[in-house]
């Protein structure tokens, strides 16, 4: 991912002036690092490793969001709906 996007993706979804880590931030991280790698394996369906890869990214997110559902139930509907994303089982 380029520094520029990466930049904009966290002064977006950041919570303070210096947030770069907040659960908000690592999960827009994270779902932009999927949508890449999703487009990659269109492409390449051989890459296992590369979609070995992409299952623990969303493991990985899929717990970010269900911490952020129990912590603030608020700021999970806003950050799923910003991102597009499904509900949390």
């Amino acid at each position: 991912m380029e520094t520029e996007k990466k930049q904009a993706i966290i002064n977006q979804y950041k919570q303070s002036e210096n947030d770069t880590g907040s659960v908000q931030v690592q999960v827009a991280l994270l779902t932009e690092r999927i949508n890449h790698l999703t487009e990659h394996l269109k492409t390449n369906h051989k890459d296992n490793h590369s979609r070995r890869g992409l299952l623990q990214m969303v493991g990985k997110r899929k717990g970010f969001l269900l911490y952020l559902k129990e912590k603030d139930i608020e700021a999970y509907r806003s950050l799923i709906k910003s991102l597009g994303l499904r509900d949390v089982k």
